[in-house]
């Protein structure tokens, strides 16, 4: 009998190891019809699972009833599994290089408890290669087993949008890959109790992983162009967004905006992939251009912003300056990778007094990840108000509201374009 039959018939269970955004998402799915072992070293975070409680704030409680599904920290609660996802964070470090860390550290716990006949899925971002190369002798080693011949292993990347209540897990087609036909038709199997639309049966492991990776390096790209483009456009004293609106009435223009990238994925996979470019004596130079762009557009922004203050008749250092959003997306309380923090840093080190409001993001997390801390309200008299993250709350604000916080001469800075064409009395600019 198949592993995908044992799952289905609970005879074995399932582990998802890594309970982010991404790991307990698959593993509520997958526990409305089969034992599952959600595994994380966070106790804190499995502490607060166990009451139905979601640490990234993605789901409801209601998100956790009639699921099979036991929570822990403890490594002995997967020895009786047989079918272990991988979704752990793969992140990169200060040097922008890629930081195995973490998936280094779930295939030797996978390892130590591994038994023969037994799967191993991983769906962390990795450069191609990253599987086999790396994760798969560390299973080997400390386990004792043979690859192939003693357990399967597989890549599904994962497609989890932070926010996104419209593209979810069950309605997203999977990418899935095996190490040999039985295993690419077993691991199938087992994501299409889950994934209601189907699943994609990649050719090989290798192919899985560069589809992922491609697909936020696509998007960085692009939205590198459009960054650039504002770089120009402002020079010309032309609004990007209007450009945009009129270049969009063709059927066949891709409609990406400019912005601050950053994030888990869209600023960061695209350095495994110029990473492992390296490796085959490859420099990825568009991949690389598009990068650098998108890193700078931060001090960019408070550039723009600080000469605006100063063309005001203002002294920076004695400057007040409000940034709205800290997150690195709208209407989610993920703080990794924003790049918002580097135009507060900016502001910083021009000598401005900065406060920073977000509604959604975490003052603890914002202060241990960067430093800075967040207010617990607007104050008013800001020479500049930085919009940086379009949450809901900050939709429906108008020029009076801005008013009432500004001191004379205010400068309002718009990076999503929300407001355009509503401000008339403050200073206004977006990119």
């Amino acid at each position: 009998m198949g592993i995908y039959s044992r799952l289905k018939n609970k005879e074995t269970k399932l582990a998802v190891i890594g309970l982010g955004y991404v790991g307990l998402p698959i593993a509520l799915e997958f526990a409305k019809t089969m034992k599952v072992v959600g595994f994380d070293i966070n106790q804190k975070r499995v502490d607060m699972m166990r009451n139905n409680i979601d640490p990234s704030e993605e789901l409801d409680s209601s998100d956790f009833m009639g699921c099979d599904i036991h929570f822990t920290a403890d490594i002995n609660d997967l020895k009786d599994v047989s079918f272990f996802v991988v979704a752990v964070p793969t992140p990169i470090d200060k040097h922008n290089l890629p930081d195995l860390t973490p998936l280094i550290g779930a295939s030797k716990t996978v390892a130590q408890v591994l038994k023969k006949g037994d799967y191993v899925v991983y769906e962390s971002t990795v450069y191609p290669g990253c599987t086999e190369d790396d994760c798969i002798p560390v299973l080997e080693e400390i386990s004792g087993l043979k690859f192939k011949t003693d357990f399967k292993v597989g890549y599904s990347p994962e497609r989890i949008n932070p926010g996104d209540k419209t593209h979810t897990l069950t309605n997203v087609i999977k990418v899935v890959s095996g190490c040999c036909e039985e295993s690419l038709n077993e691991i199938a199997q087992v994501y299409e109790t889950v994934v209601k639309v189907g699943v994609h049966r990649a050719s090989s492991i290798k192919v899985a992983e560069a589809a992922k990776i491609i697909e936020n390096t696509q998007r960085d790209v692009n939205i590198a162009l459009v960054n650039e483009l504002s770089i120009i456009f402002n020079k010309m004293g032309i609004n990007t967004y209007d450009v945009l609106e009129a270049s969009g009435t063709k059927w066949n223009f891709l409609k990406f905006f400019p912005g601050l990238v950053g994030g888990h994925c869209i600023g960061v996979d695209p350095y495994y992939l110029t990473y492992k470019a390296k490796e085959f004596g490859y420099h990825a130079q568009i991949i690389s251009s598009g990068r650098f762009v998108n890193d700078s557009m931060g001090a960019y922004v408070a550039k723009q912003t600080v000469k605006k203050i100063i063309k005001a008749g203002k002294n920076i250092s004695e400057s007040k300056v409000l940034v709205m959003g800290a997150t690195f997306k709208e209407d989610v309380s993920d703080i990794r990778n924003s790049k918002v923090a580097d135009v507060v840093n900016e502001f910083i080190s021009f000598g401005a007094n900065v406060d920073v409001v977000d509604p959604y993001a975490s003052a603890e997390e914002i202060k241990h990840e960067y430093g800075f801390s967040l207010s617990p309200s607007v104050s008013n008299n800001y020479d500049a108000i930085v919009v940086a993250v379009s949450h809901r709350e900050y939709i429906s604000l108008d020029e009076k509201y801005f008013e009432s916080i500004s001191a004379p001469n205010g400068v309002l800075v718009d990076l999503k374009g929300i407001y355009r064409g509503k401000i008339n009395r403050l200073i206004y600019w977006s990119l």
